[in-house]
């Protein structure tokens, strides 16, 4: 429950510094100041939300598959497709971490 207030004084640079911040996290202000105050990590990743696009899609088509399949309407499916698609997803995926490392000098 959030039942405390607080207050604290800041350069407007610094304050928007940190909306800034809270808005590429895709986080509210104060979860982003809660997080970076308790010491928690808050990870970026630029090029996540179209990995996650495509991902979404190769699960949708999973589903439908598996449904026609448990319907009896399906009983053979060739899956080369949808495996190339898991694993050009899983390369993107990859390539973004490890941007990411190394843009934050972990590599």
């Amino acid at each position: 429950m959030k039942d405390k207030k607080l207050s604290i004084r800041i350069s407007e640079a610094d304050l928007q510094k940190i909306h800034a911040k809270a808005a590429k996290s895709k986080l509210n202000f104060t979860q982003y100041v809660t997080k970076a105050c308790l010491g928690r990590q808050i990870f970026v990743v630029e090029g996540l939300d179209e990995v996650l696009r495509h991902q979404k899609a190769i699960g949708r088509n999973l589903n439908q598959l598996t449904t026609l399949a448990n319907m009896g309407r399906v009983t053979c499916v060739n899956l080369t497709e949808l495996t190339e698609a898991v694993a050009a997803v899983n390369h993107s995926l990859s390539s973004l971490l490890e941007r990411k490392r190394w843009s934050d000098g972990n590599g």
